[in-house]
């Protein structure tokens, strides 16, 4: 009986790390996450931001894996962020590809005013040398940070997906204290965000360009 109990207990910690206690189990033996949040630094040029985390995309034969695996790890997600999932314009990579991540906020990114809209941060931040993340970051950056710290929300800088009802939306990693969720959220070309929102760009990349060059239509 203790050894089922042993077995139990393994399999319930390998298959749910997003849950509130799982993460701050997690953060209580790391003693300090890796946080995406750092001094608000002004940007000048891409080539100046040091990476914050790289991730392995092309992990999962498919869409279906990908959010198979989410669930497995006990990983919340939002009703957009779902049907994002589901759509056939979200693709995962054929092949394993590391890709090298960045988080700045709009403040970094030069903006003063208390919200900018989101047309305006993608301008800015392909001015500065940043990239377009794949969709596919999304999910696997919430599969991958499983130490994120409490309080922490990061937009991903991608090309909205538009839901069936023809919304589009981006996505969000976040732990908002009661587990680890990814959410999608308002994708229009004029959406206003926040300046102190922070987002995950891509390094600079050949391989993502073409699938990313475009701006959101107004």
């Amino acid at each position: 009986m203790l050894c089922a109990a042993c077995i139990i207990q393994f399999v319930s910690e390998a298959s749910a790390q997003c849950s509130a206690r799982d993460v701050l189990q997690s953060q209580l033996k790391l003693k300090k996450a890796p946080s995406a949040n750092g001094p608000p630094v002004l940007v000048k040029s891409a080539t100046g931001v040091p990476v914050w985390k790289t991730i392995t995309l092309g992990t999962f034969a498919d869409p279906l894996a990908l959010r198979n695996a989410l669930d497995k790890k006990g990983c919340s997600i939002g009703g957009l962020a779902a049907e994002i999932l589901a759509r056939p314009a979200f693709a995962v990579s054929s092949t394993k590809t590391d890709v090298e991540l960045v988080a700045v906020s709009a403040v970094q990114l030069g903006f003063e005013t208390d919200t900018v809209t989101l047309t305006a941060i993608y301008a800015q931040a392909r001015q500065l040398g940043f990239e377009l993340a794949p969709a596919e970051v999304g999910p696997q950056l919430r599969l991958q940070y499983f130490d994120q710290p409490m309080g922490e929300f990061l937009i991903i800088g991608m090309e909205p997906i538009k839901t069936w009802s023809g919304e589009p939306v981006i996505l969000n990693v976040a732990n908002g204290g009661a587990g680890l969720i990814l959410f999608g959220q308002d994708g229009r070309p004029d959406a206003e965000i926040s300046v102190i929102s922070r987002f995950v760009f891509a390094r600079s990349n050949e391989r993502f360009t073409p699938a990313l060059a475009s701006t959101p239509a107004h």
